[in-house]
Order: structure tokens, then sequence, then C-alpha cells
């Protein structure tokens, strides 16, 4: 190799191992982000949009899970608004299993006048929120498998009482009327609401 060849090589590193650097040095100097721009990064993770989570992923391959159920039935809208108004969506949509009691729209009216009105006031939200999850029951047990039941423990950590009458299953009082499988465990439709002893 040539005295020529030499110096082209060396210089070629040269200019390289200076060109990295240069780059080092540009970026070990860059001034950190300001607090402005920390704070505006933090309030952006803190305004967490209440229309996302499970509850609100699009699927229309999958068999419909609890909550979708409860969404397509004109009988359960009264229902559906209390689980929307104590924020429940994402709860409905796991993959449990669950087994919801799901009153109808006129067991909810056949409440004392005003107290669907008052439950679904945001400052009542914690009564309404209990009052919802004495309804859900981890599992997923059919309407003659509950006959095997004295009491059921419900997600509220409160027990409700099964009784049998005949052919008919009562829970906590309310009469199953129905039953519906969902891909996360099994509605049953009940014609009464459901209230816990402290309510």
């Amino acid at each position: 190799m040539n005295t020529t060849t030499k110096i082209n090589i060396m210089q070629k590193r040269a200019i390289l191992y200076a060109s990295i650097i240069a780059a080092f040095l540009t970026s070990a100097c860059q001034p950190p982000a300001s607090s402005e721009t920390q704070a505006s990064e933090a309030a952006k993770e803190e305004n967490i949009d209440k229309t996302s989570g499970q509850a609100f992923v699009e699927d229309e391959v999958s068999n419909p899970n609890i909550l979708q159920i409860a969404v397509g039935s004109a009988d359960h809208s009264t229902l559906v608004a209390a689980v929307q108004a104590a924020d429940l969506e994402n709860a409905l949509v796991n993959a449990g299993p669950l087994m919801v009691f799901a009153p109808v729209n006129e067991a909810f009216d056949a409440l004392p006048e005003g107290t669907v009105e008052s439950l679904l006031k945001p400052e009542n939200k914690d009564d309404l929120a209990n009052i919802l999850k004495y309804h859900v029951t981890p599992g997923n047990y059919s309407k003659e498998f509950l006959k095997k039941f004295k009491k059921l423990g419900q997600a509220n950590d409160q027990s409700v009482a099964v009784e049998v009458k005949g052919d008919d299953v009562y829970v906590g009082g309310a009469k199953i009327i129905a039953t519906i499988k969902a891909s996360n465990g099994i509605i049953h439709v009940v014609d009464a609401v459901m209230l816990p002893s402290n309510n």
C-alpha cells in the first residue's frame, strides 16, 4: 500500500470520527424538556377518554358479550343507562365468566317514583354501582344449575338468596324469566330489581 493510499484512508477515518463526535455533542447539548412541556404531556395522559377500553372496541365477528347483548335489547334500555352512569361498561366485557341478573325496564319502573332518576345523578354514582354489582356473580350457571344453590356471592361482596318455587328460580326475590348466553358468561333476565340490604 503506497503512502498516498494510507493518507486517504486516514483522512476518511478522521472525517468519520469527527462526524460521530459532532453528532454526539449535538444531542448531548440539547436542552431538557421544559416544565411546561412535561406538564402538557402529563395532562394528556391524565385526560382519559371515557369512551376507551374494551367496552368500546368494535367487533362484528365474535359472539356478542354481555354488554353488547344488553345494549341491543329494547327491554334493557334503563339497565344500560344505569351501567353507563356508573361507568361499569368495561366490567361487563371482561373475560369472565360473568353471570348477570338483568332487570327489564318494567322492573325499574316498579321502583318508588323518582328512585331511578335519583340513582342516575352523578352524586349517587357509588350507590348505583353498588346496586348494579349486586346483580353480578362470577360464574356461568344455567337456571337449572342455580337450583342447587341457597345463595350466591355477588360482585359487591354481599350474598343474595336463591329460592326454587316449582320450576321457577328466584334470585334476591327476582324471578328469572329468560336466559341468554354471551361470549363472556350468561344473562338471566329477571322481573325485579334486587336491592342490597344497605340500600
